[in-house]
């Protein structure tokens, strides 16, 4: 068990693989209860002058019920896959990609495990610094920033079969649920549902499903970091699949509920409401904003696990603690409301490129070989294709991302389908054009093969 936080890139061995279908539940059920989700809820319903999507209260649940069911089938499928090949993601992705070409999801990757780190870290040390104001009379968000910053280095040097026994099983799932519960009881209370449920709000189910499938989706290239662990395939799919889903529901539900019952202007505005409510809701924040830690903990350990992809020679451990100083640093220089549109342009390319894996593992009889993965080619064109082709669709169907790239996709006069968001039918193109595609160039490769 000592040598798990810092295994490499090669196939876990036997021994290690040491994490059981309820250790996975526990794990992604903690990294799913998270500030950050509750937030997400909440930017579902309120305006869009104040950063949200200002869904109806009956189109948000939909777009949440939905979008769960379909992003928690996707991320287990990832687990499995995983926990199969037993390597991180974006090792894993050598086998559709090429060798070479997956080092260019890597480098997105650790932007985008940086980027929500950056955020993960602001998130809870804003909530820390809502509870310290409000006991204290002093806030120290920079100092906050600091202090969270180091538990989430620490956390991630423990790795993830340490981070689940030393951590998840002995105290931290069970206090959050009591502080869910709580906060449940607290946004129901004379929060009159009936008349929030007929509040009038957009009805955009589409643009609701592609943000809650986003949040989800985008654990798609961390999965397999984790589920590399399972003792078994099964448990990688049940523990990434049932586990995220579970509070996912909920806690989405809940921050949308919050934000229209108790009328919060804005997303930061909800921690300082919830801070603002009691004793009990003081401490049930401060639950949560402790937890909050995991969520940081499983960027920052994925975000070294993928720069080992780049650099397998040097240590996890130089690379982990190094990402950690890194998205400490950010966290006090970075606004993040310039930051945030990035990070979705960056979770627009890993839509279609789950679709790519799904297919060329089917295509490949549900198993990455370790020889495919370490000795395959050093260039997959098909993949390559169907992964960039996936991405151009989705950002033609809603482009995002910084005003600058938006500007630019404007050019190809975007046009979004009265259906079906912008999520699915990417994802669905880079799933069949991997197929098609897949096919053309075996027969050319035959062709060339025999003349």
């Amino acid at each position: 068990m000592k040598d798990a936080p810092n295994w490499g890139i090669d196939p876990v061995p036997e021994r290690l693989r040491l994490l059981g279908a309820l250790d996975g539940v526990l794990l992604w059920a903690n990294l799913s209860v998270s500030l950050l989700v509750i937030v997400a809820g909440a930017l579902l319903v309120l305006p869009g002058d104040q950063g949200g999507l200002g869904l109806a209260l009956p189109s948000a649940f939909a777009a949440i019920v939905v979008a769960s069911i379909v992003g928690n089938v996707l991320l287990g499928v990832g687990g499995l896959i995983g926990a199969r090949a037993r390597v991180p993601a974006m090792v894993l992705l050598r086998a559709p990609l090429g060798r070479h070409c997956s080092l260019l999801p890597s480098v997105l990757n650790v932007a985008q495990c940086l980027g929500w780190s950056v955020f993960e870290l602001i998130i809870i040390a804003t909530g820390a610094s809502a509870l310290s104001q409000e006991v204290f009379g002093v806030g120290g968000l920079v100092f906050w920033k600091v202090i969270f910053g180091g538990v989430a280095t620490a956390l991630a040097l423990l790795g993830p079969v340490g981070f689940v026994r030393r951590y998840i099983r002995k105290f931290a799932i069970w206090i959050v649920i009591a502080s869910l519960l709580y906060l449940s009881w607290w946004s129901l209370h004379r929060g009159h549902v009936g008349r929030l449920w007929d509040q009038p709000g957009a009805h955009a189910f589409w643009a609701g499903f592609d943000f809650v499938l986003a949040s989800i989706i985008s654990w798609t290239p961390l999965v397999a970091d984790y589920t590399r662990f399972s003792r078994r395939d099964r448990d990688g799919l049940i523990g990434a699949g049932l586990g995220y889903f579970l509070p996912c529901i909920p806690l989405l539900g809940l921050g949308a509920v919050i934000a229209l019952s108790r009328h919060i202007g804005d997303a930061s505005g909800l921690l300082t409401a919830i801070a603002a409510g009691g004793a009990a809701s003081v401490l049930a924040l401060l639950a949560l904003t402790v937890d909050e830690s995991d969520e940081a903990f499983a960027n920052v350990y994925s975000a070294g696990v993928s720069l080992q992809n780049i650099l397998p020679r040097v240590s996890q451990r130089l690379l982990v603690s190094a990402a950690a100083a890194i998205a400490t640093v950010g966290a006090l220089l970075i606004d993040l409301r310039d930051y945030q549109p990035f990070l979705f342009l960056l979770g627009s390319f890993f839509v279609p490129l789950f679709g790519v894996v799904l297919a060329d593992w089917l295509r490949s009889a549900r198993s990455y070989t370790e020889e495919r993965i370490f000795s395959g080619p050093a260039w997959q064109p098909a993949a390559i294709v169907s992964w960039l082709a996936g991405f151009s669709f989705y950002q033609w169907l809603a482009p995002v991302g910084p005003s600058w790239w938006t500007r630019v996709v404007a050019h190809a006069h975007p046009h979004a389908l009265p259906w079906g968001g912008a999520s699915i039918p990417s994802f669905a193109a880079a799933f069949v054009l991997t197929f098609a595609l897949g096919a053309v160039f075996r027969v050319g490769a035959r062709d060339t093969a025999t003349t």
